[in-house]
């Protein structure tokens, strides 16, 4: 895929209240996040490297211990293997994610719409 529009990505259910859109190419990844207010994403590692920028509402974002309320605009650049977290605090919150490497489990759609 070469030209995309992120609407018609496909969309997949991640947990409640998220859900993802992605786009790759061999390298490096895009994800556009969307958080209903409230959700949560429980704390994680993985072993890919992630830069998360918040474009729409807030997360109350937690890297390595430290929390940061992240507003549009604001981003975080997380490591390989270390621990966060992220909970949508302000209302519906939109946010894009790069990833190195792409996640294999990410360029699978998920159970469906929810």
């Amino acid at each position: 895929m070469t030209f995309f529009r992120i609407a018609d990505l496909p969309k997949a259910r991640m947990m409640t209240g998220v859900t993802r859109r992605a786009v790759w190419l061999n390298g490096v990844m895009l994800t556009f996040f969307s958080f209903a207010s409230g959700a949560e994403v429980p704390e994680h590692a993985h072993p890919h490297e992630q830069i998360t920028v918040i474009s729409e509402g807030a997360l109350e974002f937690t890297l390595a211990g430290e929390t940061r309320l992240l507003r549009a605009g604001d981003g975080v650049c997380i490591p390989a293997n270390v621990p966060h977290s992220a909970k949508a605090t302000e209302g519906p919150t939109e946010a894009v994610d790069a990833w190195h490497p792409p996640r294999d489990e990410y360029r699978q759609v998920g159970d469906g719409q929810p």
